[in-house]
This record gives structure tokens, C-alpha cells and sequence, in this order.
């Protein structure tokens, strides 16, 4: 059985405090938007880290693809006030 978006939704709400998480997918593709305060001063890879560690095992056992926006809140402010 395949998890849906509110699932893995859920998996990274219990692993990061997110101001603004938005997740769609099919089932094995899922694309998020995870905006956190927790990334601030952090390179995108050690973001990236952050969201699979709050998937732990799922990544390898659930998840076939998953593409990550990682971004601070001032970050997510500016690209949304574009």
C-alpha cells in the first residue's frame, strides 16, 4: 500500500517545526514545500537531511521519489511576495 500526501505530510510535521508544509504526490512521487525556521543558517543539503531524517526508514520502505523545496520563513516570504 502507498502513502498518501497527508501521510507523509504528517511523517514531516512530527520530525520538523514547519510554518508552512504543502505535499502532493501519487502514491510513490511526492513533491513537498517545507518551510521551517529549523533551516535557518543551513546549506540545502543539510536541509534535504533534516526532511529524511523526519521520514526515517519510510524513505527507504514507502517513498520512491521525493522532491524537496526547503526554504526559511523570510525565504518563503519573498518568493511568495514576487
Amino acid at each position: 500500500m502507498f502513502p498518501t500526501p497527508e501521510q507523509i505530510q504528517s511523517y514531516i510535521q512530527q520530525g520538523i517545526a514547519c510554518s508552512h508544509l504543502a505535499v502532493e504526490g501519487d502514491g510513490q512521487h511526492f513533491y513537498a514545500t517545507v518551510v521551517s525556521p529549523e533551516f535557518e543558517g543551513k546549506r540545502l543539503i543539510q536541509r534535504h537531511q533534516l526532511v529524511y531524517a523526519a521520514l526515517g526508514d519510510r524513505m527507504k520502505a514507502e517513498v520512491h521519489a521525493l522532491s524537496i523545496k526547503a526554504l526559511t520563513p523570510a525565504e518563503f516570504a519573498g518568493k511568495s511576495g514576487q
